[in-house]
């Protein structure tokens, strides 16, 4: 579902609860997105207004990301004007996809005055702009001048226009009578949801499909076959959350593990079974952003990581066919030894010059009649037979030595490929630039650094794995990457404390602390779902994850990153729950 003027107006709602709380901090984690630290109603809150193309948006959120260490100019000019100002007015002009948060606050000379944080959330047009109390732009995140759009320009010292106007009608101010007479003008062939969203500003088409839903029991009905009263209802409905008339119901559909839609409303068109609801639309937008902005935040400061890794997987997947391909003519090799040796056992009846020679082959099996079968080689004309059969015995000997060595060859390859999905599989699993500075210290000692920027080695640090702790209280550590995965299980745990991993996958090193007596059966239970839920098969059920004691599990000789051997061990089997794995995360 699109960020669309509806879910913004039921957020706007929820944030005026903190007019007059006082911003405590300001950050800006990440290039498009800025988080206010706000004291609401006794508890610390932080405000997100992401003004990225990928996932814009504005609510509450319980994510802390990790900062730069210099702070942009952008989010420097904000601290210097509203640190300690309070929230005055929330606003959203004529239904739109823009939201104005005016704050109190003082000028450079200490009079009261007012700044104002302007946040459009309109897709890849999405901006961020911050003006003075007659609306002056002071600063824009993505500043707009006539190469980008010549209908509105957006850059400081301007005056701030709103974006220009739809030809839609407001749904906040439509009445039962204007509803019916539309309704009766328009196409009755159209579908429902897409007459709604033409018709009326700001509802996007997974709210358009509710409303038709909950008229006709059918997402996709033709106007034909609704009934305007009926329709009215449930368009009616809906919008009286947004007014405020009725509470919100934050509420996301799943297909599955994975999100499909959220909403400020249960989507019934999706069926119960695939709906989990929230306690506020804060919890809702992390949950369903949460992976999403991570994979952009990935690609965007991993970009030369995942660069390095599609292309020697590509190279070492063509290497691989290569070697197999070359092994499986090696198969040739024992029948040139028997041709060898049926030249060498006719050596009196062959002669130099010869082309071909039907042989009879005494090794092979008589027929009924007890006559053997009957061998044509090719010659070659320049050579005595017994330098012909010399030729085919090297043929072999070289068949079988490359056997051999292609055998070794595969094999150090295979080994190279499950490193590097190891590797992948780390990446997708990092949450902090240390995490990311970890995974290039650990391709440098690995050999990859001259196809790498800042390839050069830091200067090393303990690795700090993710810790979780059991609802019985034990101390969990895994590792998400290869060299917290080395640390924690060859430096951390004690002989006698359990290690996980996921069976036959990629996935992260996991260390239960036993304490002072035997882990309980839930211990070891959260500690594989840990296993399970990070590593390549985080979505599946029924998980197969490995346990033993950790004093079992050895590096072998020249071994990459994170590789480990064990022989003694037991098996789980366990379906992950994200909730729950969050919920056992210990902060910090």
């Amino acid at each position: 579902m699109a960020y669309d003027a509806a879910m913004l107006a039921v957020i706007l709602a929820e944030l005026r609860a903190a007019i007059g709380t006082k911003i405590e901090k300001i950050y800006q984690p990440e290039q498009d997105e800025i988080q206010l630290a706000l004291r609401v109603g006794g508890e610390n809150r932080r405000l997100l207004i992401n003004a990225g193309a990928n996932n814009p948006r504005l609510g509450y959120t319980a994510v802390q990301k990790e900062n730069p260490l210099t702070a942009p100019m952008f989010c420097m000019l904000l601290r210097k004007h509203l640190t300690g100002a309070r929230l005055a007015a929330v606003e959203q002009p004529g239904f739109e996809r823009v939201a104005i948060l005016t704050f109190d606050t003082r000028d450079e000379m200490g009079f009261a005055t007012q700044r104002c944080i302007i946040a459009e959330i309109m897709g890849k047009y999405s901006n961020l702009i911050f003006t003075d109390a007659d609306r002056k732009v002071l600063a824009v995140l993505r500043p707009v001048d006539f190469t980008t759009s010549r209908k509105r320009q957006v850059l400081p010292g301007m005056r701030y226009e709103l974006p220009p106007p739809q030809d839609k009608r407001d749904p906040l101010a439509a009445t039962a009578d204007e509803f019916a007479a539309a309704f009766a003008s328009a196409d009755e062939t159209r579908p429902a949801d897409k007459w709604i969203t033409s018709t009326y500003l700001g509802l996007s088409a997974a709210l358009a499909r509710e409303i038709v839903y909950r008229a006709t029991r059918y997402p996709d009905t033709p106007l034909r076959y609704c009934d305007a009263e009926t329709l009215w209802g449930a368009f009616d409905a809906v919008m009286a959350i947004v007014r405020g008339d009725a509470p919100a119901a934050p509420t996301m559909a799943r297909d599955g593990a994975k999100p499909v839609e959220y909403s400020f409303l249960p989507l019934t068109q999706y069926g119960e079974g695939a709906l989990t609801a929230y306690p506020d639309t804060g919890a809702l937008l992390d949950a369903f952003f949460g992976a999403r902005d991570h994979d952009t935040r990935v690609k965007q400061r991993a970009a030369d990581i995942l660069h390095l890794l599609t292309n020697a997987q590509s190279r070492i997947t063509r290497k691989l066919a290569a070697q197999r391909e070359e092994l499986a003519d090696c198969a040739k090799g024992e029948q040139y030894k028997v041709e060898g040796d049926l030249i060498t056992a006719n050596l009196w009846q062959l002669s130099r010059g010869m082309k071909q020679a039907a042989l009879v082959d005494y090794a092979g099996e008589p027929d009924a009649e007890g006559n053997y079968p009957t061998v044509t080689l090719t010659l070659d004309e320049r050579l005595t037979p017994a330098a012909n059969a010399q030729r085919l015995y090297k043929r072999y000997n070289k068949a079988k030595t490359a056997e051999v060595e292609l055998t070794k060859q595969i094999k150090l390859a295979e080994t190279e490929l499950t490193y590097l999905e190891s590797v992948e599989d780390a990446l997708r699993r990092a949450e902090t630039d240390q995490d990311l500075a970890e995974i290039r210290d650990e391709l440098h000692q690995a050999g990859y650094a001259s196809r790498m920027k800042a390839a050069a080695p830091r200067k090393q640090k303990a690795p700090v794995a993710a810790q979780y702790r059991t609802d019985d209280g034990l101390r969990v550590l895994c590792g998400k990457n290869n060299l917290q995965n080395e640390y924690i299980t060859h430096k951390l745990a004690g002989k006698d404390d359990y290690w996980f991993h996921v069976k036959g996958q990629p996935g992260s090193h996991v260390v239960l602390f036993r304490g002072e007596g035997e882990p309980t059966d839930r211990d070891f239970t959260q500690a594989a779902e840990i296993a399970a839920y990070h590593s390549g098969a985080a979505d599946g059920q029924n998980v197969a994850v490995d346990y033993t004691l950790a004093r079992h599990v050895k590096k072998p000789a020249g071994g990459k990153p994170g590789l480990v051997i064990y022989h003694t061990n037991w098996t789980a089997y366990v379906t992950p729950d994200a909730e729950v794995i969050k919920r056992l995360r210990v902060k910090g």
